[in-house]
């Protein structure tokens, strides 16, 4: 039997002071309750799950209950996960009602023949399952929103000819925190899993890359996993996950991510964070971005996090 490793992250972009430290506390958590499954010798695609879960119910990360608003004022989250044993997997995307998108995702993926569900049709899938519902737009995300709308409003509208531009408004940054979940357990096997509210005033309907397999997770017994954080739109048209577990052929994980990162930036520009896990229980984190929280736990090294600038 190998080691069992897990390492989770927050999101990347530019976390504010006062957040810092709410967000390590968060992802620590969250690697402590999925490594302690991996102890137990449960399945990665347990370990991935439960520690997605727990970031979903702590409303400091931009995913379930701490979801942004779009450009409306109305949440659509995203979720998505994966089995590197048998590289099956499956997405949601645009929820609004469901308290843990990512438990959705493992239906769809364990219990019908597709890999995205969006809507009000996913909804209903998970009300069949009978996952819990919750209002997902807090106070405080409101207040967020009503802001960045009045920011919005004042810009010079030449400024957002593309939509990517959206997430910036006047300098303030508005990368969408995903949150994801990577690890490995004694047998050997893989897994990744990821959600998020998306990027603050996306457009209603916008998708990003965190239901799509390839782009923001991705997971392969004979490779290794990776997800990714930031501008979505980036990390689809370039398909980051997959390239990053390619690349774990020959590289180590935290070669790979540096690699990938490079890549990115010289190929998009800046806005992306990415987390990688090789097939030896290595995990590795690389960004472009002010910080990316995250936080991973080995049998070895224990209990390791940082808020990486």
């Amino acid at each position: 039997m190998k080691g069992s490793t897990i390492i989770v992250h927050g999101g990347a972009g530019d976390w504010p002071e006062p957040k810092q430290a709410a967000g390590l506390s968060g992802v620590r958590q969250a690697a402590t309750r999925g490594f302690r499954l991996l102890q137990q010798g449960r399945t990665a695609m347990l370990a991935v799950e439960a520690a997605v879960m727990e970031m979903e119910d702590n409303p400091v990360f931009n995913a379930g209950r701490g979801s942004t608003l779009n450009l409306v004022g109305n949440v659509e989250a995203d979720a998505g996960i994966m089995d590197g044993k048998t590289r099956c997997g499956a997405g949601v995307a645009l929820l609004q009602r469901v308290k843990n998108p990512i438990r959705l995702a493992r239906v769809v993926m364990e219990k019908t023949d597709h890999a995205l569900l969006a809507g009000n049709s996913a909804e209903k899938l998970g009300e069949a399952f009978g996952l819990p519902k919750a209002n997902l737009k807090l106070p405080e995300r409101v207040q967020q929103w009503k802001q960045a709308r009045r920011q919005l409003e004042k810009a010079d509208h030449g400024d957002f000819s593309r939509n990517l531009k959206l997430i910036r408004i006047k300098g303030q940054s508005l990368l969408g925190d995903t949150v994801g979940a990577l690890a490995i357990d004694r047998n050997g096997d893989l897994a990744a899993a990821d959600s998020t509210g998306g990027v603050s005033l996306k457009l209603p309907g916008r998708i990003g890359d965190s239901p799509i397999l390839g782009a923001g997770l991705y997971a392969d017994n004979k490779l290794g996993a990776a997800t990714a954080t930031g501008v979505g739109e980036i990390a689809m048209r370039l398909v980051v996950s997959k390239s990053a577990c390619d690349a774990m052929q020959a590289l180590t994980a935290q070669q790979a991510a540096s690699q990938t990162v490079r890549k990115v930036t010289r190929l998009a520009g800046r806005g992306l964070g990415i987390v990688t896990l090789d097939r030896k229980g290595r995990f590795g984190v690389a960004h472009n971005t002010p910080h990316l929280c995250w936080a991973g736990f080995t049998r070895s090294r224990g209990l390791i996090s940082q808020m990486r600038q």
